[in-house]
């Protein structure tokens, strides 16, 4: 077996981020910590995935000022969004100039851009790397399932795409006070078979079970040496499913400090989002908001970082293909100790 968890030496520092969300997200239980809030989720455009890319051009750029840079100052940029071809990154980010790297890992993409950044810096390759995502309900809901105008039923089981963006700034210019990332692990694709694509929850648990048993091994820690396992958008479903195999499957026990992204952004039973938030853009504002800032300020000093993506696409689903799995993780520790 080679390596599995990968050990970042020099500690990138993050440096700076930003959380952009939408109407829907900003009546939920985090909407004083979002630094832009934009009640008009068109954004002016004439599609919803020219919005989309105007949410992600916003997060990019007031991470950008909130490090004190310019669009000139960033090496390199990861991102990636739900969109066919990455099209809402892409589309963003040929007006920066910034050299850029579009990663796909669906919901998980915030983690896996995180990730590259980080490698990136951490190895001398760039002195500031930026990673950012984004999701919209509307250009998702019209990728994925039927155009908004069908008013679908949604079953218990579905789960709310976030209309969001956010983007983190990695770098090698340490400042203590800011959070740093110690260690990151690729995850593994697992697919125990779910084929209703209206259940992501269920099929994202098994490769967030996978990923965070790996890294517990690996690293020789327990749960409770975490302030936080964070997991992204497994919603209520995947949630319990999570703490199940885990429990069944490694003998490993994380109900103490278990928490869930999709269960933290919006107020499951008044704001009808059945399950709970998904998207890129789910786990990517929470990171980018309460938990960077609470890793900020010392409220946090340890958090294990899991972003759950389903490997779908529109057509597979179509064709009757199971839906695959994956989990990406990243060890953020806080600048206050």
């Amino acid at each position: 077996m080679g390596i599995e968890v990968i050990d970042l030496k020099n500690k990138p520092c993050v440096l700076s981020y930003a959380a952009v969300a939408g109407k829907k997200e900003a009546n939920g239980p985090l909407k004083d910590l979002f630094d832009i809030i934009n009640l008009d989720t068109s954004m002016g455009q004439d599609s919803w995935e020219k919005a989309e890319s105007k949410f992600q051009q916003a997060a990019i750029e007031k991470a950008i000022e909130k490090g004190s840079l310019t669009a000139q100052d960033v090496d390199l940029i990861f991102a990636g969004d739900l969109l066919a071809q990455c099209a809402g990154s892409s589309f963003c980010i040929r007006d920066f100039g910034i050299p850029y790297a579009g990663v796909y890992g669906a919901c998980s993409t915030m983690a896996l851009s995180l990730i590259m950044a980080s490698m990136s810096v951490n190895a001398g390759y760039s002195h500031y790397a930026a990673a950012a995502t984004s999701s919209h309900f509307c250009s998702a809901e019209k990728q994925f399932r039927k155009p908004l105008e069908y008013g679908g039923q949604r079953p218990p089981a579905a789960q709310w795409t976030v209309t969001g963006s956010a983007c983190a700034i990695m770098s090698d210019k340490d400042k203590k006070d800011m959070p740093h990332v110690e260690k990151v692990i690729f995850g593994k694709i697992r697919d125990l078979g779910i084929t209703d694509e209206n259940n992501m929850g269920a099929a994202m648990a098994p490769a967030a079970s996978e990923t965070i048993a790996r890294f517990l091994k690996a690293t020789g820690t327990a749960p409770e040496d975490y302030d936080i396992i964070l997991t992204g958008d497994l919603g209520a479903v995947g949630s319990r499913l999570l703490t199940q195999l885990l429990q069944k499957e490694h003998n490993i026990d994380i109900s103490s400090v278990h928490k869930d992204c999709g269960l933290m952004i919006y107020h499951l039973d008044e704001q009808d989002v059945n399950s709970g938030g998904s998207g890129c853009g789910c786990s990517g504002v929470v990171l980018c908001s309460k938990i960077l800032n609470e890793l900020a300020d010392g409220t946090l000093n340890k958090v294990l970082f899991v972003a759950t993506g389903a490997l779908l696409s529109q057509t597979t689903s179509l064709q009757g293909e199971s839906v695959p799995g994956i989990a990406h993780g990243v060890l953020i520790t806080g600048g206050k100790k």
